[in-house]
Formats: C-alpha cells, sequence, structure tokens
C-alpha cells in the first residue's frame, strides 16, 4: 500500500478484538494527528493495553482498520517490521541493562543490528557520542551517564527507558503510565519531559493519574468496554457524566 490513505500518524477505525468470547475492543475508533500527543485514560478493563497491542503487532484485530503514517496497513505486519516503521513502545515497567553504565544503555539502543558485544567493544563514531550526549541531556541524565542503571531511582530508570526509546528514533512512541511509582517531584519533571519530546515526536501516553494528565495539557480520549466512551480536553470529558460514572466516581 503506497497511496496515502489518511493525513494520521495513527488512524483506527471499528477495531475489534475478542478472547474467548470477551470483547477487549469493540469497534474502536480514533485518529491521532502527526505531532501530537494524546492521553488515553479508562478504567481497568477498559481495553487500554490490548489498543497497544494490536497497534504494535503483538495481537491481531478480528476486524477493522489500523494505518500508520497515512498507508502502512499494520494489520499485515508483524512486531518488529511496525518497530522498524517508526513506532516505539514503552512498557509501564522499565527495562534497562542493569549492569551497565546509562551511557551504555543509551549506545546499545542505538546499535541496530549490531550484537551487544560488538557493541560495547567496538569504537564509536563521533556522530554516535553527540547523539547520545543530546539524549542524556534531553531525558536530564547527563550527570548519571556514567552510573550504572541499577543504581538509578524508579522514575530515573523511566527516563533511561524514554531515552533508549528515542535512540531508536520512532515517530511514534507509545508511552504505559510512565509516572506509576514516581515520586511528586518525579511525576512533574516527566510531564515536561513528554512535552518536550511532543514536539517533535507524535506521542500516545495510556495513564490513571489524573494529575499528571492534566499537566499534559492534551487530547483525553476515554475508554470503556473496548469503545471510546469520551473525548476531549480533561475538564469537558471530566464533566461528562458516564465518565465519572464508570470510572471517576462523584
Amino acid at each position: 500500500m503506497n497511496t496515502e490513505l489518511t493525513s494520521a500518524v495513527l488512524y483506527l477505525d471499528d477495531v475489534s478484538v475478542s478472547f474467548d468470547g470477551f470483547k477487549a475492543l469493540n469497534a474502536l475508533s480514533f485518529v491521532v494527528k502527526h505531532g501530537e500527543m494524546r492521553a488515553i485514560i479508562g478504567p481497568n478493563g477498559a481495553g487500554k493495553t490490548t489498543m497497544m497491542d494490536v497497534i504494535t503487532g503483538k495481537t491481531r484485530p478480528d476486524v477493522g482498520t489500523l494505518l500508520f503514517d497515512g498507508s502502512h496497513d499494520l494489520t499485515k505486519l508483524d512486531e518488529a517490521s511496525i518497530a522498524q516503521l517508526g513506532i516505539g513502545r514503552k512498557f509501564q515497567r522499565p527495562t534497562v541493562f542493569e549492569s551497565h553504565t546509562v551511557r551504555d544503555n543509551i549506545l546499545l539502543s542505538l546499535s541496530g543490528v549490531r550484537s551487544v558485544f560488538t557493541t560495547l567493544f567496538s569504537v564509536t563514531t563521533k556522530d554516535e557520542r553527540e547523539r547520545i550526549e543530546r539524549l542524556l541531556e534531553r531525558v536530564k541524565l547527563s550527570d548519571a551517564a556514567d552510573r550504572l542503571a541499577a543504581e538509578l531511582s524508579h522514575g530515573q530508570k523511566q527516563w533511561l527507558e524514554i531515552g533508549m526509546l528515542l535512540a531508536q528514533d520512532p515517530s511514534l512512541l507509545l508511552v504505559d503510565e510512565p509516572v506509576a511509582g514516581m515520586t511528586d517531584a518525579e511525576t512533574v519533571q516527566t510531564a515536561t519531559l513528554l512535552r518536550e519530546i511532543a514536539k517533535d515526536h507524535s506521542v500516545v501516553v495510556v495513564e490513571h493519574d489524573m494529575s499528571f494528565v492534566r499537566d499534559l495539557d492534551v487530547m483525553v480520549t476515554v475508554l470503556h468496554e473496548g469503545s471510546v466512551l469520551a473525548e476531549g480536553s480533561l475538564d469537558r470529558v471530566s464533566a461528562d457524566e458516564r465518565v465519572i460514572d464508570v470510572y471517576l466516581g462523584r
């Protein structure tokens, strides 16, 4: 498929997924524009994880249209091919190389098809070194560059993994509950970091922390029972009686 069918970076239309008769996604439809950051909220079991699984190729939809960057049909691609297209995913629990330094973690993410041994024991180029330093500065870990990843706080490990994701140069980042377990100060800093990243990337953030979502100041999509329940600013969806009933409470 070479013809651009949509100007959106991510286009889902009527996407459904069933597991043993349970509809995890039920005619899910929404669009993310190029350069947009979108927050996805909703109760447990709303379909948020399945949605991310479908976008990244981990789960195949039963029906529906799923396009990336205008023309790439994600339903026909495997996980590796989707990652190579430019979709990066950060899971809730950070996964870093704890026995390596922060700088080497970023280097390993830059390595492409090279092995860990080849990457760590080869001479890095000037361009690679400069890019690593820029990424470390962006995720506020320059001062920790030579520390082992195992020594970082939980929040710092989350930032390191975001830096590792950026090192792969995706155009769309899927970020799952990035502030779970963070201190208040780390949460505020993470909101600032994601707003900066969204200046030159498209970002989808799944989150439960409403204070953090408010700090992001972006359009919010509320999922419930595998479908979009409401969409708009956080103030707008927070005032929706249906959202109050199924998620926010009274």
